[in-house]
């Protein structure tokens, strides 16, 4: 496997169509693990500029994890997982669609300022969330969304039946307004306002989510903002405030303590997900992913890695990464396998035996030959672009 960086260039969308299509392999048209009724749930779940060792079971000793760091127990942790790009919208577009972030034009920052407010990734593209929603599932998202700001490009116009949270790149935890003051808090398409902190409010709707939907196969995506700035806790006041005001942004010197419960109080929310799906029945039935969208920033762990978020050292992409599936992935296992984000699609798609639309080609690969027997992946050449 060779690892490429294209450092200080911009493919382009005419260089981006000269990306190879390697495509997804081992897509099951029948009998595959997820055949007929037994088809599984799928909920995944990413952290926001969350580092290598910002967690228990990557290292971390100061910052509390039980429930993470009991994921990976139950389940197999990646060692060499990656997201596809140093920052938050490139990620996101390779997460939702399979491909390369350059295909759809996704290769930088969505911005709330400026002209990047109006930009978005284009309906054309096909995310998870439509194949699965088109093989029966009930798809939801509750957190960041970070892929067009106006409502043509709301992920309820991409494939999710469901959708609660925020589509900039953050907001306030507290006020839920955006970095360019305007209020940012959705149910579908319209703007609906809901008190609440943030890392609770994405909690509080995929424990309802689940409950409604215990029935019937679902997908269930977090993005969660944690441990994203602004740097606040649950009981610290807002930092942006209505009319462009400001409130009281936390101190330089008690950002460590802001973080350290940030990402703790994530780890708690994770919880109440995990324990719902064991209460209703639903753990074994359930295929969970965590991972982190990129590397930390200066203010987080990156473990051994060099480089921080925005970077192309892989401090800036060699993120956490967990799966658990009782009863088919080994517990406490360990993969040295290298992974990126673009391969979560064609996974999903081969564990609900989903079928692709006529003539789409996912740059992604199929990790259920890792996850489920431990192979290793077939080689490829992988390039990181920022």
């Amino acid at each position: 496997m060779n690892r490429r960086r294209f450092l200080g260039t911009s493919l382009g969308a005419a260089a981006a169509a000269l990306l190879p299509n390697w495509g997804c392999s081992g897509l099951r048209a029948d009998n595959g693990p997820g055949s007929g009724s037994s088809r599984p749930n799928i909920v995944l779940i990413m952290a926001d500029d969350l580092g290598y060792g910002d967690i228990g079971c990557y290292g971390h000793k100061t910052i509390r994890t039980p429930n993470i760091d009991a994921l990976a127990a139950a389940g197999m942790r990646f060692t060499d997982y990656h997201s596809n790009g140093a920052v938050c919208s490139p990620t996101r577009a390779a997460l939702l669609t399979g491909r390369y972030q350059q295909r759809c034009g996704i290769d930088e920052v969505v911005f709330a300022n400026g002209p990047a407010r109006e930009t978005g990734m284009p309906l054309s593209e096909v995310t998870f969330a439509e194949v699965l929603k088109k093989a029966g599932y009930a798809t939801g998202i509750f957190g960041k969304w970070h892929l067009g700001y106006n409502v043509e490009f709301n992920p309820s116009k991409q494939g999710f039946d469901e959708f609660r949270g925020y589509v900039s790149g953050n907001v306030d935890y507290h006020s839920h307004i955006d970095g360019a003051g305007i209020d940012d808090w959705w149910k579908n398409a319209e703007k609906v306002p809901e008190d609440g902190y943030v890392t609770d409010l994405v909690g509080n709707h995929a424990v309802d989510f689940i409950k409604r939907h215990k029935d019937r196969p679902f997908c269930l995506y977090l993005p969660h903002e944690s441990v994203h700035s602004p740097y606040q806790g649950r009981k610290d006041p807002p930092q942006r405030l209505s009319g462009g005001k400001k409130g009281k942004k936390t101190a330089n010197d008690d950002i460590p303590r802001a973080y350290k419960e940030m990402v703790e109080v994530m780890d708690q929310s994770i919880g109440r997900v995990l324990d719902t799906l064991k209460s209703l029945g639903l753990e074994r039935k359930t295929f969970v992913f965590f991972c982190s969208d990129n590397g930390a920033n200066k203010r987080g762990d990156n473990g051994p890695l060099n480089g921080f978020k925005g970077s192309l050292w892989e401090g800036g992409h060699r993120v956490p990464a967990i799966a658990r599936w009782p009863g088919r992935i080994k517990p406490g296992t360990v993969t040295h396998q290298t992974a990126l984000g673009m391969d979560l699609f064609p996974t999903m798609a081969s564990l609900v035996d989903a079928k692709l639309p006529s003539g789409l080609k996912l740059d992604g690969a199929d990790l259920l030959p890792v996850l489920l027997k431990g192979d290793n992946l077939a080689p490829r050449t992988l390039f990181w672009e920022y």
